[in-house]
């Protein structure tokens, strides 16, 4: 935390820009802990909530956006041949293989809260040849729903989001998965004259 809290002060939100985006490039740094750490400086009024999603949001999916047209490029022969230069390892390549057989194009959208999944979706999705609007639908919506609920678990719990984090890290799919549900259901109730015409 002392280390975050130096590169915030001596960077400021360019860490978060700059850390995320390399993330998804598959380069080691703790996306979700930085950004509720982040929220929690928000919290503290270091720093602007609304700046810090905005920042997030684009490291993200400019990182996501380069690993789709390197993956589109280069194909599943460079990834598994020179994957490991990029910390893409076999079992992440089949660990992605597997769940995106199980959940398809959504996985796109919910594989940011899944740990060695979310560094590989953009280049699997590049590699498939998925068409590009489609897979901006999936990965930009994705990303923004990402970055808000990390961001904001940091502000909204102030100094206990350290205690809160590692609760919501550990079944942050599950957690996702809920809050999409019950979005959808909240959605249905509101406009079911509309969907259903009752």
């Amino acid at each position: 935390m002392y280390h975050l809290e130096q590169l915030f002060n001596n960077y400021g939100y360019f860490v978060l820009f700059f850390g995320l985006l390399l993330e998804f490039i598959a380069l080691p740094f703790p996306g979700e802990t930085t950004m509720a750490f982040a929220g929690y400086l928000s919290y503290m009024g270091q720093l602007n909530w609304i700046i810090l999603i905005i920042a997030a949001f684009f490291g993200t999916t400019i990182g996501m956006t380069i690993t789709y047209f390197v993956g589109h490029a280069a194909g599943m022969p460079f990834i598994r041949k020179y994957g490991k230069w990029f910390f893409l390892s076999a079992a992440k390549i089949e660990k992605t293989e597997k769940w995106f057989g199980k959940y398809g194009n959504g996985l796109i959208f919910i594989g940011y809260f899944i740990p060695g999944v979310r560094h590989f979706t953009g280049y699997f999705s590049g590699i498939i040849r998925l068409p590009f609007r489609k897979f901006a639908a999936y990965a930009y919506s994705g990303a923004l729903f990402w970055v808000i609920i990390f961001i904001w678990l940091g502000k909204f719990f102030g100094p206990q989001w350290n205690i809160v984090f590692k609760n919501v890290e550990h079944n942050a799919l599950y957690i996702a998965i809920g809050v999409i549900v019950l979005l959808v259901i909240l959605v249905l109730v509101k406009y079911r004259k509309r969907l259903f015409g009752k």
